[in-house]
């Protein structure tokens, strides 16, 4: 806190003004009138009075007069201070004006010897006092640390960190109104959890104190929403939170945001056409073109997109004949071979995963879906009819990075069912993340789910992308991050406490 600016704050109170006032009401933002009178070939009104509010941003003074850069959600306008054009009281006001102040103001309008438009002020209220100065706007605010743990000031300082978000706003409203229109229903599901499912990944616990019971917090939603396909909502989405208590780097955080739909009567090809439609319609609103730049690499987003078995796709990327891997023996000595240590309890099918996520997830730049992932890793997903140690499921990779994962659910009851028990099994021998059984799931299909279709995309990787942006935790307007160290006064308060 700043002490001369807590001592203008005093001043006002002495006064008899409110620093913090209860209410200000303004018509229009600031791009009403720039984008009206902002070119310097616009012909101004000459008596008609516009208002304003908004932040100070910059302030030069040069008198009894000065200049102000005000903004406010929408744009940014000059407004033009002189004594006598505002009350002595207003003008007493504005002398304890700091940059960072919110002010109301109105005026008519003026070009300045240079032509910028400016608001000539006819009347001045300051309605927010900031107690602390904001960084040397010359240098911005430039330290990641503060920008992530003060995402405040970081939206306040760098219009391009405001300008990510507002695009996330603009890509997710586009997200919704993609599956809405094809006859999805939006619905809302658990986020805590008696029983872990839906994915391979590591929960968070809690406890439920009235019930004596313990709860997760929700690895996905997916078991829930099939049910509602066995009740008769044939398409349905939802777009929220996920919780895996896993590390933190570049592509994950803890809490991320997934949407996560089904289609009954489809299959994973339908659900594979659908995000190159979505993903290549997204890319044109809000970047108005055809390809991607993302970490000074050119991706491109031109349709059909490249699709390839898992098998394969170590062939082509990393030169690796099918029938190096094709027993578990071979698979785990290749393993070996690249630094990877197969675990007793992995299957063929895990090692030859572990092969694809070392040597070709890396390599792969433009969008391409991945296909016929070993069903040892797909406890959720239908066996292939012509490999039944296969699943009918992909994964779309695109700039090196997992952002989709779907595939043709399973809707047998009776091999769900052993498929949950493996993954107990699994469970019970050390893996945290192997899901549980799910009883009443296997009911739910029971009563019959139709052939049905799912997919889950991550929305902080799609925004990575769509925005350039390197990190997931520029995309979050609040990253997860350690806590701060006790400030000066906490720990004074902390040796208090402890005499």
């Amino acid at each position: 806190m700043d002490q001369h600016r807590l001592e203008k704050s005093q001043k006002l109170r002495n006064m008899g003004l409110n620093p913090y006032v209860n209410s200000h009401i303004i018509e229009s933002p600031i791009s009403d009138i720039t984008g009206l009178y902002g070119s310097e070939t616009a012909a101004l009104p000459e008596n008609e009075e516009f208002s304003a509010a908004g932040r100070v941003t910059g302030k030069r003074e040069f008198g009894k007069t000065s200049f102000l850069t005000l903004k406010d959600r929408t744009g940014k306008i000059q407004v033009y201070i002189k004594k006598g054009l505002i009350s002595d009281d207003e003008f007493g006001i504005y002398g304890l004006t700091d940059v960072g102040d919110f002010i109301g103001v109105t005026g008519t309008l003026f070009r300045t010897k240079t032509g910028e438009l400016t608001l000539r002020a006819k009347s001045y209220r300051l309605l927010t006092k900031a107690l602390r100065d904001l960084p040397e706007k010359f240098h911005g605010l430039k330290d990641v640390e503060t920008r992530y743990r003060q995402r405040y000031l970081d939206l306040i300082m760098n219009d391009e960190s405001k300008e990510v978000f507002l695009k996330r706003s603009r890509i997710i409203h586009e997200i919704r109104n993609f599956f809405t229109e094809r006859g999805f229903v939006e619905a809302e599901t658990p986020m805590m959890h008696s029983i872990i499912g839906g994915a391979a990944a590591k929960p968070f616990v809690t406890h439920h104190n009235a019930l004596d019971m313990e709860l997760y917090l929700r690895i996905a939603p997916e078991l829930y929403l099939k049910r509602l396909v066995v009740g008769g909502i044939e398409r349905v989405f939802e777009l929220n939170r996920n919780f895996r208590n896993e590390g933190i780097d570049t592509k994950h955080n803890p809490e991320f945001t997934m949407i996560e739909w089904y289609m009954a009567y489809a299959d994973y090809h339908t659900l594979m056409d659908m995000i190159e439609e979505l993903i290549s319609g997204l890319a044109a609103k809000i970047n108005g073109a055809d390809h991607l730049e993302f970490g000074g690499k050119k991706i491109d987003l031109t349709r059909p997109w490249k699709r390839i078995t898992m098998e394969d796709s170590l062939k082509e990327f990393a030169g690796i004949e099918k029938s190096a891997f094709d027993t578990r023996e071979k698979a785990a000595e290749l393993a070996k071979k690249h630094g990877i240590k197969p675990e007793a309890a992995w299957g063929r099918g895990k090692i030859v995963q572990e092969l694809f996520d070392a040597l070709v997830e890396e390599k792969l730049l433009n969008p391409t879906f991945i296909t016929d992932y070993p069903k040892e890793i797909s406890p959720l997903s239908k066996s292939k009819e012509t490999d039944p140690e296969l699943t009918d499921r992909f994964e779309l990779f695109v700039a090196g990075m997992e952002l989709s994962n779907g595939f043709n659910e399973l809707n047998d009851p009776i091999d769900q069912k052993e498929r949950f028990q493996k993954q107990v099994e699994s469970r019970n021998a050390g893996d945290e993340e192997a899901c549980m059984m799910d009883e009443d799931y296997i009911r739910a299909l029971e009563y019959g789910l139709p052939p049905t279709a799912g997919a889950g995309m991550g929305i902080d990787r799609l925004v990575m992308l769509l925005t350039n942006q390197p990190t997931i935790r520029e995309v979050l307007l609040f990253p997860y991050m350690r806590p701060e160290e006790p400030t000066e006064c906490a720990q004074t308060q902390e040796k208090e406490d402890e005499a």
